[in-house]
């Protein structure tokens, strides 16, 4: 296994989990849970290559489908614990949603979209996913009221992912850095406490 699949399993494991635990939230059953779990960790993913028109990677290694269930059973038997250890899964996922848009981003590339189509391809990687598990689980998405910033640290990855591109700067170093942009974004939000501004004259409701 190479690191980049690693490194992809690894986000997989983790959206994985915020699926499989949004299940507990809403009283769902195991079956219910390992869905949302695998909407949440693949969806994303699956809408990329079905608008690439190529079959989709989650259908080509067992490790894709398995990764989602695992999550599943350690939420199912200890979802107080991960509950409890949340934060700090949020700092993961920050890292795997700044991975998977900057590499959604770079595989759009690589079939020939242009830099602003694959730009939204690489938030739709990034943000896919959430967004089933919410409209799944009867939840507004998050993307239509990103008010703690994960589409905004999304759309700038893929945007930075993009623009090296088209500079000429491709590989690893470059996805690298898009990621850790977007990971850093959505972390000083998370720590800050950063919203996206409402419609002039809307009070927040917090």
């Amino acid at each position: 296994m190479t690191v980049p699949e690693l490194l992809d399993l690894v986000g997989i494991f983790v959206f994985a989990l915020s699926g499989a635990l949004m299940g507990v939230r809403k009283r769902l059953d195991v079956v219910g849970m390992a869905v949302l779990a695998e909407m949440t960790a693949l969806g994303g993913g699956v809408v990329r290559d079905l608008i690439l028109n190529v079959r989709p990677a989650a259908f080509q290694s067992v490790g894709y489908v398995l990764v989602p269930l695992a999550a599943t059973a350690i939420v199912f038997f200890w979802h107080p614990h991960v509950a409890r250890v949340m934060p700090a899964v949020l700092v993961f996922d920050a890292a795997g949603l700044g991975l998977f848009c900057a590499v959604g981003t770079l595989k759009a590339l690589e079939y020939g979209l242009s830099p602003l189509h694959a730009t939204l391809l690489g938030v739709t990687t990034g943000v896919g996913g959430g967004m089933l598990r919410d409209v799944l689980a009867g939840e507004i998405p998050t993307l239509l009221y990103d008010r703690q910033l994960y589409a905004v640290p999304a759309l700038l990855g893929s945007a930075m992912m993009a623009e090296l591109s088209t500079l000429g700067l491709h590989g690893w170093p470059a996805t690298l850095a898009s990621a850790v942009v977007a990971f850093g974004l959505r972390v000083a939000a998370m720590r800050y406490k950063l919203r996206a501004p409402l419609a002039r004259g809307v009070p927040p409701s917090e």
